[in-house]
């Protein structure tokens, strides 16, 4: 198993923290981001969008990150990490949906603006971009933090993909000045305490 990407790029973190969760690893290639290799003709045979990751493995090479992470789940040994219930497997997609085109569209508004963008010398945040990214944010706390106060995780009462697929964004956001919007959200801050507490991303994230 080859994987092709990033240490920082958050969609990479997801396959990261898959294996992590599996007990398993893949030979790590990295696609460096500022030389702009993804671009170039040798990653885009692995991921024609020329974005990371990619991920190779018996001869296949499969592309963006929510399927790799499905995929090995669904291949790799250890505990499942997709519920086989009907109601939590249900669950599970819809906040891995709900993730995707309402939590990380917002959540990298700030992200970009508070965090990569000094980083990279990009200049000053956009105030407004931000406002607009942490207006987004906070409705989407506003909807699943009761639903955290009556389960302990997305899915219900196990640790599933769905949370693999919130956690980059959720610590780049905190890092980037989300953590008073977080706390402001009791349930949502002890899940993301429960989480982001795990073995498996402390060894993704270094922490």
């Amino acid at each position: 198993m080859k994987l092709y990407g990033h240490p920082m790029s958050t969609c990479t973190r997801k396959v990261l923290t898959t294996l992590a969760e599996k007990g398993q690893e893949a030979q790590f290639v990295l696609v460096d981001l500022a030389k702009g290799e993804q671009k170039q003709p040798a990653h885009l045979a692995r991921q024609p969008f020329g974005v990371i990751p990619a991920f190779e493995d018996d001869g296949t090479m499969f592309y963006e990150s929510r399927a790799i992470m499905r995929y090995l789940d669904r291949k790799l040994p250890g505990t499942a990490l997709t519920p086989t219930n009907p109601r939590a497997y249900g669950l599970m997609e819809q906040y891995i949906s709900v993730e995707q085109s309402y939590f990380s569209p917002s959540a990298m508004k700030v992200i970009m603006e508070r965090f990569f963008k000094p980083h990279m010398g990009g200049g000053a945040p956009d105030e407004a971009k931000v406002a607009e990214g942490l207006k987004g944010v906070e409705r989407v706390f506003g909807i699943i933090d009761p639903v955290l106060g009556k389960q302990q995780y997305l899915a219900g009462d196990s640790f599933s993909l769905a949370e693999v697929s919130w956690m980059p964004y959720m610590d780049y956001f905190a890092m980037a000045g989300g953590a008073d919007l977080i706390n402001q959200h009791k349930n949502v801050a002890a899940w993301w305490s429960r989480v982001s507490s795990r073995p498996s991303w402390k060894k993704v994230t270094g922490k």
